[in-house]
């Protein structure tokens, strides 16, 4: 199987386009959701870093020394940036791009011609399975986590074989095909509140309870952190 990173999931309302019935998303599979595309991933360190190369971009972790790790309280990490996550070279370039505030996630998803989903367009493609006949999913169901009925296989800070976020994809495809929707790192959300905005799906850092709907959490929109990345949705034509 060929890599997944930077792969969409189509997602149409009406049936599968042109693929039957899957028993699970593989890459570029569509899937029947809403009017919407969706990354099938978080994006990359290596696709930020196509981005910001192309526009120059500086990101505020790199400007200001580093990102924030949770320690007694939140404490600036000096060279943790979305290149350097933990510090030093990343493993892998198809890590998720984290240190990443909410303008530089949305400037980078209007760059491929997408934006930060909102709420509803998340709960609908991380919670409720739309494709047909697909093994270990009942379709029209909506779930407690993005994993399906248990958070089993999911990056959480609970019993798995990753200690930190892992390179996208490394974990079982969950709802809808998507990967990691619940757990690895906490995602960016379109929706905004004042200073705020909305993130989702938990972390490695968390228990899986932070991966449900009711568990989204309100952050400052220029904050940044190993905890926190995203992926883009892709309007399509009415």
């Amino acid at each position: 199987m060929g890599s997944r990173v930077g792969s969409k999931v189509l997602l149409v309302i009406g049936t599968i386009v042109g693929l039957g019935s899957p028993a699970r998303t593989e890459i570029g599979e569509r899937v029947t959701v809403g009017a919407f595309q969706i990354d099938a991933t978080e994006v990359t360190i290596r696709q930020f870093r196509e981005f910001a190369e192309a526009t120059g971009l500086e990101t505020a972790a790199e400007k200001s020394g580093g990102g924030f790790e949770w320690g007694s309280g939140w404490e600036r990490r000096p060279g943790w940036t979305l290149y350097r996550p933990f510090g030093a070279e990343p493993a892998s370039l198809d890590e998720p791009a984290v240190h990443v505030g909410w303008e530089e996630a949305s400037a980078y998803c209007r760059w491929r011609g997408g934006r930060l989903p909102t709420a509803q367009e998340w709960r609908l493609a991380a919670y409720t399975e739309t494709r047909a006949s697909v093994a270990g999913f009942d379709t029209g169901r909506t779930y407690r986590f993005p994993s399906g009925e248990t958070a089993e296989g999911m990056n959480t800070r609970e019993d798995d074989p990753w200690p930190r976020h892992a390179p996208v994809g490394s974990t079982p495809a969950g709802i809808n095909g998507l990967y990691d929707m619940g757990g690895n790192v906490w995602e960016w959300i379109a929706d905004r509140r004042g200073d705020e905005a909305l993130t989702a799906g938990g972390s490695w850092w968390y228990g899986s309870e932070q991966t449900t709907t009711e568990a989204m959490q309100w952050k400052p929109s220029d904050f940044y952190a190993v905890y926190v990345g995203f992926r883009c949705v892709y309007s399509l034509p009415s």
